[in-house]
C-alpha cells in the first residue's frame, strides 16, 4: 500500500493474516505495478513476518510495520501502529 523511508527503514502497510505464532504477525502488504510490456496495472502481494510485542493484533487489522534488524530466521519487521482495527 505504501512506502516510506525514514532514514534507512522503510515502512509498509498491510493486513494481519495470522496471528497464531507468540508475539509474531503475519502481514500482507499489497502493492501496484506496471507491467513493462504491456502498461498495465497489476497488483502483487507479499507476506512478511513481524515483530507484535504485546500481542494485540487480530486477523484483518490494518497495521504498520517498521524494518528493524534481524529478529529471528524469518522476521525483520516490528508492528508500530495498528492503524485500523478489523470489523467484527
Amino acid at each position: 500500500m505504501a512506502q516510506q523511508t525514514q532514514g534507512q527503514r522503510k515502512t509498509r502497510q498491510g493486513v494481519v493474516v495470522s496471528n497464531k505464532m507468540d508475539k509474531t504477525v503475519v502481514v500482507r502488504v499489497e502493492r501496484l505495478t506496471r507491467h513493462p510490456k504491456y502498461h498495465r496495472v497489476i497488483k502483487s502481494a507479499k507476506k512478511f513476518k513481524a515483530h507484535d510485542e504485546l500481542n494485540q493484533c487480530n486477523i484483518g487489522d490494518l497495521v504498520e510495520i517498521v524494518e528493524t534488524r534481524p529478529l529471528s530466521k524469518d522476521k525483520c519487521w516490528r508492528v508500530t501502529e495498528i492503524v485500523r482495527k478489523a470489523d467484527v
